[in-house]
């Protein structure tokens, strides 16, 4: 009898499906591209076929949810949810040295950031495993962060004395050395402060600012990549992701590369140009109606004289504010990347 026992407790178990690992997700800005076209097809869709049924997934986005933009990885390390999405630089009042991700007027091109974010990965899965208890799955970009000026500018120079809302730390300090006031407002903010003159200018993806509606109420478009290109890191609660068999691990490894980030990464280029389009009314806009924007030129001047001021003044603090070694870590991967070294 107890033979007979085992043996139905041992088929019945053979005959139950295995259940389905739910994951609960957060991702970035629901009303921007980047989610809607990349990340809620990958989480909602691509990933559960492509596991077979094996994993589930709820989504909701941090600001459907409310979420101080600061508080996003820090509840993700407690285990609040399994996985988060969002801007790195939302993350560096915690973590000084992940500012170096993202650092501007270095990369101009799509395939030039991807290079970046390749060499600073190992450092970022460093510091989101030892600041957030996290493992990095995936990096994806914003387009680059441009200037948006409620304000009649022709140069950078212009900006000299302006209030510019930052997209990050590093361009604010950035800002401040080209003798602009940087400002520190939330994104979902920024329309409204345009308005009031809380500032006269704001940077954010040139796509961002034409979904969100900035256009409204800015006049003047000047895309240089003050704000580098808003790099967004997908990272899973470390005990979840330990608690996942190396088969599930592998799987989402993988689809997230091929489902997720490789898509995002390659729209990245086209997607500045189209933006910029439907801006200001320069060409073809494939999103939707044209706006006018007045854009402004950007002149190998303008460009020389950011970038020294980035390459001698701001990296220099940003090494001295990190600490430790991570500005030699810097120069040994993405400093060799894109030929500028710290002293």
């Amino acid at each position: 009898m107890k033979r007979f026992s085992a043996l139905l407790i041992t088929s019945t178990a053979l005959a139950t499906p295995a259940l389905a690992e739910n994951l609960s997700v957060v991702g970035s800005w629901s009303g921007l591209p980047l989610h809607k076209e990349y990340e809620a097809p990958f989480w909602s869709k691509t990933l559960p076929e492509a596991s077979g049924g094996k994993i589930t997934v709820e989504l909701t986005t941090h600001n459907q949810m409310s979420l101080g933009l600061g508080d996003i990885y820090p509840l993700l390390g407690q285990g609040v949810y399994d996985v988060a999405m969002t801007v790195a630089d939302y993350a560096v009042a915690d973590a000084p040295e992940l500012e170096g991700l993202d650092v501007p007027l270095l990369a101009l091109t799509a395939d030039d950031a991807r290079a970046m974010v390749d060499a600073a990965r190992p450092m970022v899965a460093d510091i989101y495993r030892d600041r957030f208890n996290a493992q990095v799955l995936a990096i994806a970009p914003y387009p680059p962060q441009v200037v948006f000026c409620n304000h009649d500018i022709s140069s950078l120079d212009d900006l000299k004395g302006l209030k510019v809302r930052a997209s990050g730390r590093m361009t604010a300090k950035l800002l401040d050395a080209l003798g602009a006031e940087g400002v520190n407002v939330s994104f979902s903010e920024v329309p409204g402060a345009l308005q009031n003159g809380v500032v006269d200018c704001a940077v954010t993806g040139a796509g961002s600012g034409y979904s969100a509606g900035w256009w409204e109420v800015s006049t003047h478009l000047l895309p240089i990549p003050l704000g580098g290109w808003d790099s967004v890191v997908t990272a899973m609660n470390m005990d979840k992701w330990n608690s996942l068999g190396t088969d599930m691990q592998g799987t989402i490894s993988a689809q997230i590369k091929a489902g997720f980030e490789d898509p995002a990464w390659a729209s990245a280029q086209d997607a500045l140009v189209n933006d910029i389009a439907c801006l200001t009314g320069n060409g073809d806009c494939p999103a939707g109606e044209a706006r006018t924007m007045t854009l402004v030129e950007v002149s190998d001047a303008d460009f020389d004289r950011a970038r020294n001021i980035l390459t001698g003044e701001v990296l220099p603090e940003w090494a001295e504010r990190a600490g430790g070694d991570w500005a030699q870590r810097w120069n040994d991967s993405v400093g060799k990347v894109v030929g500028v070294t710290i002293n």
